[in-house]
């Protein structure tokens, strides 16, 4: 005996060494790599025309238009208001303080604004909030605002300040708190929460030198995302493998043969989850928005980094930990204990698993009919667009200064929309372009006061009577196009702030009908690979997108009449389908590949209770833990967030809360093995598995 176990101590001695250098490893990786989660919004734009693709009109006349300029200026719009009247001391005080063409009071006499030309190539933020601070110190009863193109990119810049410090504070403050319940643990919370900032370090590494080299578009849209998908994603594995890690030291004394037999039952439906949300994500890049398009390797970035983080560093800081990291319910090793009797250990999961045993047909049914049921709300789901203030969901100065400015001038005052074209159709452009909406149409002129000319070509300015940045300036912008097109070798093209975003929403609408299709046969495709059969992955996606259906339907609900959102980008409902479903069917992966394991051992039925008893509360509190990140996202104080929160929040927990606890396991248990075809365990003998977890059989055989 002795000549046996002494190598065994002695391999046993330098088990710590891999373990270690992981550890090692990992910290010098995040020591490099977290400063740089900070840096991101160098690297990132909030331009809304770098999000277009080159194709886009309003990208092509904005290009050539930007020839008849001295500089790439953006404007800022300064209007002051005084009930009773402006005076000439008002004028004068905007004039001193403001740099520009010379103000221009309102007819009414009641307001007055000046536009301000601040350079594109410096910090517009910085040079918007230099312009807010000299007007401060307005006097009494005057009062000013910045808005316009310049004011309003400022205002988004300022609410995406929080993402690297509030965001992060608030989305590891509330999985904290959630792992602490779930764990009962002071140790264990904080060593998975080490882990997501590890990952989250390195991610932002990554994203932040394809950044800087100009290899994606990174918005703070995209940078908040990742965020959010890094801690969800990182806790969420976690759970899986610490869960399964508590089951093995209770059956295993040796900490890393435990460790070991947990991290190769939990890598396939890890690496299954992380595979199939990495590819849902890049299917992004089918967008011909740049800003949808930088979105898809971001997002794939965190969840990689989050993989790796949850497979390597995780295991390597819980096996040195051992039991201690679960103190002070630390899982005792009992040589009796029966892995198979699973009553004792979940008990509440073993009392829904003999519900849904004793009753499978009815419970798929009345969920399908309540998925179903809200379902049907989704075509009221408003997606069309919103104007650009009304992306702000606190009274911004940019958003009020335009709502000074439409009462006492025409909206489109600062924000031209330009139509560049053949200087032979000069004259005929401008007459068409005076439509229904157009407050003014005037060429561009240079000193002389004569039509500039660039190449043969011709700029020409239209006012609207509408804020650039509203549903009717656009309309107004549909109509100058359809219009000026009718004119003859004019080759005209319309750009400017509202054809810009005019364009924007278009090809979002076109990228959700053309990626949605495509995220969905992609993860079909993973399942299929996954389960090794066609019946389960179909019905998998099935449950997973008519949940989706039902999430937005409960969203229409509560966004037109409980929040009174006045609508919603049509991007949001592409990023709601993408992170739900691949997120989604993660626990339905979680659950399955379990399933698939104890069908092995036990049959279909018996197995997927089995499995529904072991997984219900891990990936309960996975949804949990997910659904409160994204929650996190709502403290942006932005239209496309806090709806982006919502959606993905509500739509996990349904996913994690019914989907994946009764109407996935009744609808496997009615089908019996059958929904394993073609593979082999659909033609296994009869199935002996009817009677639930632990409790005498209560339903008869099926085949």
């Amino acid at each position: 005996m002795s000549t046996t176990s002494a190598p065994a101590r002695k391999t046993g001695r330098w088990r710590w060494l891999l373990p270690a250098l992981l550890l090692i490893a990992w910290l010098v990786a995040a020591g490099g790599g977290g400063p740089f989660a900070g840096k991101l919004s160098e690297v990132a734009s909030t331009d809304a025309s770098s999000f277009l693709p080159a194709s886009a009109e309003s990208t092509r006349a904005d290009e050539i238009y930007a020839q008849f300029r001295d500089s790439n200026a953006i404007p800022a719009i300064v209007v002051a208001e005084r009930d009773g009247g402006i005076t000439e001391q008002d004028i004068g005080f905007v004039a001193i303080r403001s740099v520009g063409p010379p103000p221009i009071p309102s007819e009414d006499g009641e307001a007055v604004q000046m536009i301000v030309p601040i350079d594109a190539g410096g910090e517009v933020q910085d040079a918007v909030e230099q312009l807010r601070e000299s007007l401060a110190e307005a006097p009494d009863g005057l009062t000013v605002y910045v808005t316009g193109p310049a004011g309003q990119a400022a205002d988004l810049s300022s609410a995406f300040a929080g993402i690297d410090g509030l965001l992060l504070l608030v989305a590891g403050g509330v999985v904290l708190v959630i792992l602490i319940v779930v764990y009962r643990s002071p140790i264990l919370p904080f060593v998975v929460i080490i882990s997501a900032v590890f990952a989250l370090a390195l991610a932002s590494l990554l994203v932040y030198l394809l950044a800087d080299a100009d290899v994606i578009a990174l918005n703070g849209q995209s940078q908040g995302i990742m965020f959010i998908l890094v801690f969800g994603a990182a806790t969420d594995y976690a759970l899986l493998l610490v869960s399964r890690y508590r089951e093995e030291l209770r059956v295993r004394q040796d900490k890393y043969d435990a460790m070991r037999t947990a991290w190769r039952a939990s890598i396939e439906p890890i690496a299954a989850s992380a595979g199939t949300v990495i590819l849902g994500v890049l299917c992004l890049l089918l967008s011909d928005l740049n800003s949808n398009r930088g979105l898809g390797p971001v997002a794939a970035i965190g969840i990689a980094t989050s993989f790796i983080a949850s497979v390597t560093f995780l295991p390597a800081a819980l096996v040195l930990l051992g039991r201690v990291a679960f103190w002070p319910t630390r899982p005792k090793y009992d040589p009796d204990f029966d892995s198979e009797n699973l009553a004792d250990t979940h008990r509440f999961w073993s009392r829904v698993a003999q519900w849904v045993g004793s009753r499978p047909r009815p419970i798929w049914i009345v969920c399908s009919l309540a998925l179903v049921a809200f379902a049907l709300l989704m075509p009221q789901f408003k997606a069309s667009g919103v104007a650009s203030s009304d992306l702000f969901l606190l009274q911004t100065d940019s958003k009020t200064g335009q709502q000074v400015l439409g009462e006492h001038f025409d909206a489109g005052t600062g924000a031209p929309t330009i139509i560049v074209a053949r200087e032979s159709a000069l004259d005929a452009v401008v007459d068409a372009a005076r439509v229904e909406g157009t407050a003014a149409v005037e060429p561009v002129t240079g000193p002389d006061g004569a039509p500039t000319v660039v190449d043969g070509l011709v700029a020409v300015q239209a006012t609207l009577d509408d804020a650039a940045d509203s549903l009717a300036a656009e309309d107004t912008v549909v109509r100058i196009r359809d219009s000026v097109r009718t004119v003859p070798d004019a080759e005209a093209l319309v750009g400017g702030p509202t054809a810009v975003d005019l364009d924007t929403k278009t090809t979002a609408t076109r990228d959700r009908t053309v990626i949605i299709p495509v995220v969905t046969i992609v993860v079909l495709l993973v399942l299929i690979v996954l389960l090794r059969a066609i019946v389960a992955p179909i019905l998998l996606m099935l449950t997973v997108i008519v949940s989706f259906a039902a999430t937005l339907g409960v969203s229409s609900l509560l966004f037109n009449h409980v929040f009174g959102f006045p609508g919603a980008d049509p991007v949001v409902p592409l990023f709601g389908f993408v992170f739900l479903v691949a997120l989604g069917i993660d626990y339905n992966i979680f659950l399955m590949t379990r399933v698939r394991e104890e069908t092995q051992k036990v049959g279909t039925t018996r197995g997927t209770l089995r499995a529904l008893t072991v997984t219900g509360g891990v990936i309960t509190s996975a949804g949990i833990v997910l659904a409160a990140t994204f929650s996190a996202l709502a403290v942006i104080p932005l239209l496309f967030l806090a709806q982006l929160a919502f959606i993905v929040a509500f739509g996990v927990l349904l996913d994690a809360l019914l989907v994946r606890s009764l109407l996935v396991p009744a609808l496997t248990v009615d089908i019996g093995k059958k929904v394993w075809w073609p593979s082999a365990l659909a033609r296994a003998e009869p199935e002996r598995e009817k009677e639930p977890v632990d409790e005498p059989a209560t339903t008869g055989d099926r085949k």
